[in-house]
């Protein structure tokens, strides 16, 4: 496809988001596009449906860092300081879901009390 306005375009794509609401349990749909440089013969609908999950996954963690660790704020910038703390982050995040705690910044909250907590967390105590 290459009337699209983008350098690397090889398609675009319709995506129809279905979300439920868990509390009410109201339907939404969607519709959203994306562009890809990916030619369509070479791609199938469920490789594209794989990557775009894949790609928000990533930024699920992405908003996790931003807005409980609110990572968006440090003041680290310079040498390898904003990689470390990232690294910080990422283990503290998967820490907490490898313990099947769903609450995120409830158990940031709980294990910040006692320093024993996160070491039990992680199985050193």
């Amino acid at each position: 496809m290459s009337n699209l306005l983008f350098p690397h375009d090889r398609q675009a794509i319709q995506l129809k988001r279905r979300r439920v609401n868990r509390r009410t349990g109201k339907v939404t749909i969607k519709t959203v596009y994306a562009v890809t440089s990916l030619p369509a013969d070479r791609t199938t609908p469920t490789q594209l449906a794989a990557l775009i999950r894949g790609h928000w996954s990533i930024e699920a963690l992405h908003h996790i860092r931003d807005v409980t660790l609110n990572e968006d704020a440090s003041q680290l910038r310079t040498g390898n300081a904003p990689r470390a703390m990232a690294t910080w982050r990422n283990l503290t995040i998967g820490a907490i879901r490898l313990a099947r705690i769903h609450g995120i910044a409830a158990a940031l909250r709980r294990n910040a009390r006692d320093p024993k907590r996160p070491l039990a967390l992680l199985g050193l105590t």
